[in-house]
C-alpha cells in the first residue's frame, strides 16, 4: 500500500485558539478510516486543510506527495458537512456540472445511485427534504473515481432506514486503491465498515489503530472505546 495522506507537525491557529496542534499522521491507500472525536476536536479543520479550504499555520500536509491545491483537487472528492446546493437548480444540473468539471466523474454511476434512492434527476433542489439533499451530495461525491474521499458527517441528516444503503453506497463505489476518510459522531452506525480509526481530541491525535486490533486486544467495540476515551 502507498501513502495517500501525510501530515508532519500540522498546526492550524485561529487568532489565539489552536484548532490543530502539531499533528503527525500517515494514512495508507485502500482503507476506510474513521476520523472520530467530540465537537470542536479539530476534525472539520483537518478535512478543510486537506481540501485547501484553509492553509496551515505551521507544518506540512501532503496528498499523494502534493501540497493541497489544484493537483490534489483532481484526486480528492469532498463531502462537506453543510449543503452547498443551489435550491433553484435541478439535480440533473449538478450531474452536468460535475461531469464538466471533473474528468473522473461517472455519470452512469450517479444516475444509477439516484434511481436506487428514488430521486428524480428532474427535481429541483428546493423540492427535496434536507435528508434527500444530503443524499444527492453523497451521490455526486461518490460518483467520482477519486483516490481520497473526505466525508464530513455523511449520514448525520438522513433517517436510520437510509443509513444502511448510504453506507453500502460508500463501500461499493470506490476503488480498492482509494481511501475514504469519514468524520462522524454516529460511530455505532459506521464502525462495521471501518478498517482503521483515528481519535482526535483538542487538536491532537490521541489514537490511531486498526479496528480489528482494537477488538482483539481490548475486547471492545470502537463505540465502547470512544465512550471510554472521551467519557461520553
Amino acid at each position: 500500500m502507498s501513502t495517500i495522506l501525510e501530515c508532519n507537525g500540522l498546526t492550524k491557529k485561529y487568532g489565539g485558539k489552536t484548532a490543530l496542534d502539531h499533528i503527525d499522521l500517515c494514512l495508507e491507500s485502500g482503507r476506510i478510516i474513521g476520523l472520530l472525536g467530540p465537537n470542536g476536536s479539530g476534525k472539520s479543520t483537518l478535512i478543510k486543510l486537506i481540501n485547501s479550504l484553509l492553509s496551515p499555520s505551521e507544518g506540512e500536509l501532503r496528498i499523494s506527495g502534493h501540497r493541497p491545491g489544484l493537483e490534489t483537487k483532481k484526486i480528492v472528492s469532498y463531502l462537506p458537512e453543510r449543503s452547498y446546493l443551489d435550491e433553484n437548480q435541478k439535480v440533473s444540473d449538478y450531474i452536468s456540472y460535475f461531469r464538466d468539471f471533473y474528468d473522473d466523474f461517472d455519470t452512469d454511476r450517479a444516475l444509477d445511485m439516484l434511481k436506487r434512492l428514488n430521486i428524480d434527476p428532474g427535481q429541483r433542489i428546493k423540492t427535496l427534504s434536507k435528508g434527500t439533499q444530503e443524499k444527492v451530495q453523497l451521490v455526486l461525491v461518490m460518483s467520482r473515481r477519486a483516490r481520497l474521499y473526505c466525508l464530513d458527517e455523511p449520514i448525520a441528516g438522513v433517517d436510520p432506514a437510509a443509513r444502511d444503503y448510504i453506507l453500502a453506497t460508500i463501500i461499493n463505489n470506490y476503488s480498492e486503491d482509494a481511501t475514504i476518510l469519514i468524520s462522524t459522531h454516529l460511530i455505532s452506525d459506521v464502525e462495521n465498515i471501518l478498517d482503521e480509526v483515528v481519535f482526535i481530541r483538542d487538536g491532537q491525535i490521541c489514537l490511531q489503530a486498526q479496528v480489528d486490533e482494537v477488538r482483539i486486544n481490548q475486547g471492545k467495540s470502537i463505540d465502547s472505546l470512544f465512550r471510554e476515551v472521551f467519557k461520553c
